[in-house]
């Protein structure tokens, strides 16, 4: 059984208003709740789904011990070959700042080496699939796949799965990050709580029984953050937004991808970090909840 870092449900972040299991009942409240503060939301991002994390006041030290771990010592475990810890420390790092993207191992060889001809392109693509499967074998990776739908063409329809690490405090570490640099760098910061729900998501959904994708349409770029699966072929779609201010542009997207599907979600949601209620728009039914107010 693979064991994944806790939830924020797990961890007692979350009240759990709202359960997954509700929204697809139909049986959702609606109520206020406490707004959680930004800074609050970037420790929990920093601090990671550790248990032995919840209740000290250094909380970057584990997630930091982690990745020095696994370049000094996990990946010379292996006695196939030798691996160098500066390209492991590398690719990770390279990882972590594609958290929560599509990009393919290209990206990955460009960010770690400078090749000059085609033998050494090659070689380096055989060294990052080499390292990645280490990765994978130490399950610090995770591949939210693809979600297949009679989509306009199915030609349209992205195959390539997001990348993750499995908990974004790792990302973090790698990335040297504190709670202060996420602040001050908007863009990171929403990849890396993109991150947070989607490892929550798998959570809940491997608690379910169910199963968590991606979509994106490769003509026209539209894209849903995360689609949940059901074993009875139900399914919904979610988009991941780190404050109110973009739930507008949330709504757009998901009424895109509404319009243009066959099959319709049996429900449609965005999930929030900063935000105070848990709420279904009149206009469109969608639901809009704070991640800290979630559960399976």
């Amino acid at each position: 059984m693979r064991m994944f870092p806790m939830s924020l449900y797990e961890s007692g972040d979350s009240t759990g208003d709202v359960s997954i299991s509700d929204m697809l009942s139909g049986n959702v409240k609606g109520k206020y709740i406490r707004k959680v503060e930004l800074d609050e939301l970037a420790k929990l991002i920093i601090r990671g789904g550790w248990p032995a994390n919840i209740e000290i006041n250094d909380i970057d030290i584990i997630p930091r011990s982690y990745i020095e771990s696994i370049i000094t010592k996990d990946i010379h475990k292996r006695k196939d070959k030798k691996r160098d810890s500066n390209k492991m420390r590398m690719l990770l790092h390279s990882l972590s700042r594609n958290e929560s993207t599509v990009a393919g191992n290209d990206t990955l060889v460009k960010d770690i080496k400078e090749y000059e001809n085609s033998n050494d392109l090659i070689q380096s693509r055989q060294t990052v699939a080499d390292y990645i499967g280490v990765l994978d074998s130490l399950y610090l990776t995770y591949y939210q796949e693809a979600f297949i739908i009679n989509y306009r063409s199915s030609k349209r329809i992205g195959k390539s799965p997001k990348r993750h690490l499995v908990d974004p405090s790792l990302a973090c570490a790698s990335l040297d990050l504190s709670v202060e640099k996420l602040l001050n760098d908007h863009e990171t910061f929403g990849l890396m709580f993109e991150s947070l729900v989607e490892r929550d998501l798998r959570i809940y959904m491997d608690y379910l029984d169910d199963h968590l994708y991606h979509f994106r349409d490769n003509i026209s770029g539209d894209e849903v953050d995360s689609i949940l699966e059901f074993r009875n072929g139900d399914y919904a779609a979610i988009e991941i937004k780190l404050s109110d201010g973009s739930i507008d542009d949330a709504k757009k997207s998901l009424q895109t991808f509404y319009n243009n599907v066959n099959k319709k979600p049996k429900f449609m949601c965005i999930i929030v970090g900063h935000f105070e209620a848990v709420i279904q728009d009149k206009d469109t039914g969608i639901y809009i909840i704070p991640i800290t107010s979630l559960k399976p």
